[in-house]
C-alpha cells in the first residue's frame, strides 16, 4: 500500500493534469463532432470544409479551457503568444483529421456521416496525442518560480 501510496504522490500532479486536459479534450471532441455533422450533413458542406469550421470553433473552447483549467498553474507567457502557438500547433493536429477524412474520402469514397465520423475520431486520437505533448513543450510552460514548499514548523513530527 506504501507503493501504491508513493507513485501516486510522485505522479498525482500528472494524473490530475492529464484528467483536465482529457475533461477539456471530451468536450472539445463533442464541439468539434457535432459542428462536423452539423456543416457536413445538415448544412451539406463538404467534409474538409467541415472539419476545418468544427476545428476552429472547438479549439477556441478548448484553448479557454486548458489555458484557464488545466494548465492555469503554469506560467502565462502572454495571451497573444499563447493563442498564436495554440492556434499554430492545432493548425498541425489539424492535419491529422484532414488526412484521415480526406483518405476516407476522397481515396475510399466513403463520404457517409458514418464513415466521415470514424475517419475524425481516429484523426482526432492521433491530433490529442501530438497537442498533449506540444501544448506542454510549447504553450504552456513550467513555472520559473518555485511552488512554495510548506514546511513543518519546529519541534512538530509528521506521520509518514
Amino acid at each position: 500500500m506504501k507503493a501504491v501510496k508513493r507513485l501516486y504522490g510522485r505522479f498525482s500532479s500528472l494524473v490530475h493534469e492529464l484528467a483536465k486536459f482529457g475533461s477539456i479534450g471530451a468536450v472539445a471532441f463533442l464541439i468539434d463532432t457535432g459542428l462536423l455533422n452539423l456543416c457536413h450533413v445538415a448544412l451539406g458542406l463538404g467534409p474538409l470544409t467541415s472539419k476545418v469550421v468544427a476545428t476552429v470553433i472547438s479549439t477556441t473552447f478548448a484553448y479557454l479551457g486548458n489555458r484557464y483549467w488545466t494548465f492555469r498553474h503554469r506560467e502565462q507567457t502572454g495571451l497573444g503568444r499563447e493563442y498564436f502557438l495554440f492556434f499554430l500547433l492545432n493548425g498541425i493536429a489539424l492535419l491529422f483529421g484532414m488526412l484521415t477524412i480526406g483518405f476516407t474520402s476522397y481515396t475510399l469514397g466513403l463520404e457517409d456521416p458514418l464513415s466521415v465520423n470514424i475517419a475524425n475520431i481516429v484523426g482526432v486520437g492521433l491530433g490529442t496525442l501530438f497537442r498533449y505533448w506540444s501544448y506542454k513543450k510549447w504553450v504552456f510552460l513550467e513555472a520559473t518560480e518555485p511552488i512554495p514548499v510548506e514546511l513543518p514548523e519546529p519541534g512538530v513530527t509528521q506521520d509518514r
